[in-house]
């Protein structure tokens, strides 16, 4: 398991952008799975929508490819290699049901693809065991400028 100290030396996000809260649990070279609790004071509810807050399907893609980073890194070495992860592309992005305000995001990615610095990997964000979105998540290490 990674707490938020950890989460923090694997990739650069911070506040207001940070969207993974914990990893609870990571599978050498095969998968990981991460925790983002949704609150009423996230930023981006104030505009959508304000009378029905719902969580931006952009950002749970966000979600799933921060908790592919940080998969990435650990397995890579982390940002002490002067690598930053870089998402390239999404694919097969289903959205199956909100997220609001109270929500448990509970975000698994599976590794598909690894080939030199670029990444493929399935991504499914449930809550409470139901699947809310899924992607492939393709994503590549660049090099620190």
């Amino acid at each position: 398991m990674l707490d938020i100290k950890e989460i923090f030396k694997r990739i650069p996000h911070r506040y207001p952008f940070l969207l993974v809260d914990r990893i609870v649990e990571i599978e050498e070279d095969q998968r990981i799975v991460g925790i983002k609790n949704v609150t009423v004071n996230e930023s981006f509810f104030q505009g959508h929508f304000p009378h029905r807050p719902v969580m931006p399907g952009v950002l749970i893609c966000e979600a799933m490819a921060q908790v592919g980073a940080i998969f990435a890194y650990s397995v890579g070495g982390g940002l002490d290699n002067g690598k930053v992860f870089m998402l390239t592309g999404l694919d097969r992005v289903k959205f199956k049901r909100p997220v609001e305000p109270g929500d448990q995001l509970r975000l698994e990615l599976t590794s598909l693809k690894r080939r030199g610095s670029f990444w493929k990997m399935w991504g499914v964000a449930t809550v409470d065991g139901m699947i809310v979105a899924q992607a492939e998540i393709s994503a590549m290490e660049v090099p620190v400028e």
